[in-house]
């Protein structure tokens, strides 16, 4: 059976760890192990992780990336998990992830949505409609496939170690699953299955300067991909690859 790691990016979020974590100690299939990534907290986030039993490492260098590709190399799972601190996963969620990655093993990528649990019902509502399936609908688009929803998603380690090093890890300043999901091979498949949901928290949108930063993010970061992971050229690199395997086909058969 493949071992299953679960990374938590965390900076001054104690209390939600916290919940967090006590969500992952009720899982019906429990992790292997949890690595928390303290980005410089103040506060009590790595004595909580710790008390926890999740292994805790330090990366000063402050934003998502940076501290998710640092657990994503601390990770030692054959499955990579990835949460947030706030998130809330519920009993069957490593239990889904294993059975669907063991009965598919071509898939390399399996994510899902999130659902607010908080934020009340128009931000909940706004949020659920615009960000989460507004996300899922025009990054499918552009992309050709699923994108990775940095909430709730996991990947094989394989897929990891060939993505790390073109992935820009060191930037703060955009979305990094979506900077993930540019720069995994073509040939790397990626599920999406609404039915592995997590609770996720509404507090990024709470205020409009929050708003806007994530909406400044997504320009940076599809921005800084153009013209090579533009649509049309990820589509022409497709039909491509197709081209290769069906001509490579019937010499490997013969």
């Amino acid at each position: 059976m493949p071992t299953v790691s679960v990374v938590i990016p965390a900076l001054d979020d104690a209390e939600m760890l916290g919940r967090c974590l006590a969500d992952l100690a009720a899982q019906l299939r429990p992790a292997d192990e949890i690595v928390v990534v303290d980005n410089g907290s103040t506060d009590d986030t790595a004595a909580v992780a710790r008390a926890a039993g999740a292994r805790v490492v330090e990366q000063p260098h402050r934003g998502i990336w940076p501290a998710a590709s640092t657990g994503y190399d601390a990770a030692t799972g054959d499955i990579i998990a990835r949460l947030d601190a706030d998130s809330r996963p519920p009993a069957d969620w490593l239990l889904h992830i294993e059975a669907e990655l063991l009965d598919a093993p071509e898939v390399g990528v399996l994510t899902g949505p999130g659902v607010f649990y908080d934020g009340g019902t128009v931000v909940a509502g706004l949020g659920q409609v615009l960000y989460i399936g507004g996300y899922f609908w025009s990054m499918g688009l552009w992309l050709g496939n699923p994108p990775v929803f940095g909430s709730n998603f996991a990947m094989r380690r394989d897929v990891w170690l060939q993505a790390r090093e073109r992935v820009h890890r060191d930037r703060s300043d955009i979305h990094d699953d979506l900077d993930l999901s540019f720069h995994l091979g073509l040939e790397t498949i990626v599920r999406y299955d609404e039915r592995l949901t997590v609770g996720i928290s509404a507090r990024p949108f709470s205020t409009w300067k929050g708003f806007g930063r994530r909406l400044l993010w997504a320009y940076t970061t599809l921005s800084m991909h153009l013209p090579d992971q533009s649509p049309w050229r990820r589509r022409v690199a497709r039909r491509r690859q197709a081209h290769e395997q069906e001509r490579d086909a019937p010499e490997a058969v013969a």
